[in-house]
């Protein structure tokens, strides 16, 4: 199922793609799903209803626009997520729109960088973060942001496949092992 929905995932952002780029709303759209991205992963209820095979094609089509609405959303980001969840793909949409700021990270030449913390990152945090991976890597860097709180501190980074965790949760992990082999 995951290569399935990856498939799938990529074969929608690319139909967003090409209508965001059509209507001059690539940042707006790219904003928007960055923000329903980070809502379904951090919100347990919006989660259940993007999952959810029990609830009905229109609940959850008028459920994600009601969220969409109230974040503001672009009107092309509305209706291609009314469409997602009428055609029974909301579970993808988390996926959907990773494949989307792939994409257009892709086109402009940057390299994406993807940075999760265990509390919400303030703007100069984010600028300062995003400025030390372009320094580290030498190109254009699109950072996106993700809330685990389980990592109770620090922050993990992933670039491609190169990852640097400097979380206290796998700090802490660490520990109990090399403590477990003492004794």
């Amino acid at each position: 199922m995951a290569l399935e929905s990856h498939g799938l995932a990529a074969r929608y952002a690319s139909a967003l793609y090409e209508l965001a780029e059509n209507e001059r709303a690539l940042d707006t759209v790219a904003s928007d799903l960055a923000e329903l991205r980070s809502l379904i992963a951090g919100n347990v209820d919006l989660g259940r209803l993007v999952r959810s095979p029990v609830l009905g094609r229109e609940d959850q089509a008028r459920g994600l626009d009601a969220v969409l609405d109230a974040g503001g959303a672009h009107s092309l980001t509305r209706r291609f997520v009314g469409v997602v969840a009428m055609n029974r793909r909301a579970f993808a949409l988390a996926e959907m729109a990773e494949a989307f700021l792939a994409e257009l990270a892709r086109r402009r030449g940057e390299v994406v960088a993807e940075v999760m913390t265990a509390v919400e990152l303030t703007a100069a945090q984010a600028e300062a973060i995003a400025a030390a991976l372009r320094a580290a890597i030498g190109q254009k860097v699109a950072v996106t942001h993700t809330v685990d709180s389980s990592l109770i501190g620090g922050l993990v980074v992933r670039v491609g496949s190169r990852m640097v965790d400097s979380s206290i949760r796998t700090k802490l992990q660490r520990l109990h092992s090399a403590m477990r082999g003492v004794g």
